[in-house]
């Protein structure tokens, strides 16, 4: 079930996980302004941190991320009455996060839809470091993490974030399907090719810094 929470100038559809009772009806959350603000506080805040780190994969801009962060805190904030205790929490406030950016940034700049092509083929990095002869481990030690923040940061923004989710967060695809608002065959399909696209990224770094010396199409 889904509610629409009203926000003034902006609206963002919440995903509202509703406690059901065993005669059928659903249990909605009443709570006090002083109880509101103690659950939020004690549940909501600590995950600031964690949601700017997603933000600035959203918008690859420190001040454009924290004034993301602030918007969905104030949209969370608004529709913490919807939250369900005990449901997850985290994945909850990823998809107010994910819709604040869909709504503030993605609809103000009308940007096109970005594509990963397919021409990194099917091959990864571990291919191609056994076909270097490398030593696969001195290969993915000499990537540093900063390289691989930076291959990750150039990807779209829908393979980028489904990755993100998947790789760093340890969503599972059913709940990266609920943040980003779209099916598990999708997200598969995102993580795949975010993935193949993140390892030839990080292949062409392993090549220019001599980490593998042979030709690509060796």
């Amino acid at each position: 079930m889904s509610d629409v929470a009203s926000t003034g100038a902006t609206d963002v559809e919440v995903e509202v996980v509703d406690g059901v009772q065993p005669d059928g009806s659903i249990q909605r959350a009443e709570l006090s302004d002083d109880e509101r603000n103690r659950l939020f506080e004690e549940q909501v805040m600590p995950l600031a941190d964690r949601l700017f780190g997603a933000a600035m994969r959203y918008t690859r801009d420190p001040v454009d991320a924290q004034d993301l962060v602030q918007e969905a805190m104030v949209k969370a904030y608004r529709s913490f009455h919807q939250y369900q205790q005990g449901t997850n929490l985290k994945a909850w406030m990823y998809r107010v996060l994910h819709t604040t950016f869909l709504s503030m940034y993605r609809k103000k700049q009308r940007r096109p839809q970005e594509n990963l092509t397919d021409e990194w083929g099917d091959h990864t990095l571990y291919d191609a470091v056994g076909k270097a002869g490398s030593a696969e481990s001195e290969v993915l030690a000499g990537i540093t993490d900063d390289a691989v923040r930076e291959a990750l940061a150039a990807l779209p923004e829908q393979f980028r974030m489904a990755v993100y989710y998947a790789d760093v967060e340890g969503f599972a695809y059913k709940e990266i399907a609920e943040i980003m608002e779209t099916p598990v065959g999708t997200v598969m399909s995102r993580i795949h090719r975010g993935r193949r696209g993140l390892q030839a990224a990080l292949e062409d770094y392993a090549r220019e810094r001599g980490l593998i010396t042979d030709g690509k199409d060796a």
